[in-house]
């Protein structure tokens, strides 16, 4: 349904520090870093780009959405716990600690923005 996701950024080199860290127990990379923006994708299909940190378009200063949130899947429990911790070594703030939500099991962080993330696995591993 969804083709891609943008969210915005004050310094696009500061996020892309952030991201790279965060996604990478989640198994996404860096597919492409211009001045305005950077992407991600799956790791073992980079020109699957489908996540991008973005200077806004017009101009105006990045802000983040009051009652947005962009939420990823993950493998494993492992993988939730990891993308919390290196979220969170890079300098994002905790928005909930990784732990079971119904039968999810997720982890939740705002980037260095205030975009408010999500990592989550469906099984229990």
């Amino acid at each position: 349904m969804l083709a891609y996701i943008m969210v915005g950024a004050k310094n696009i080199k500061r996020a892309a520090k952030f991201y790279d860290a965060a996604l990478a127990p989640l198994g996404l990379v860096q597919t492409g870093m211009e001045d305005r923006y950077a992407g991600y994708g799956p790791k073992n299909a980079p020109a699957k780009t489908q996540f991008y940190v973005t200077k806004p378009y017009n101009k105006k200063p990045a802000t983040f959405g009051n009652g947005t949130m962009i939420a990823f899947t993950a493998k494993s429990k492992k993988a939730v716990d990891g993308f919390h911790a290196a979220a969170l070594a890079s300098g994002g703030t905790d928005e909930g600690k990784p732990g079971p939500r119904g039968t999810s099991y997720a982890a939740y962080v705002r980037d260095l923005d205030g975009n408010k993330i999500c990592a989550y696995c469906t099984k229990a591993k």
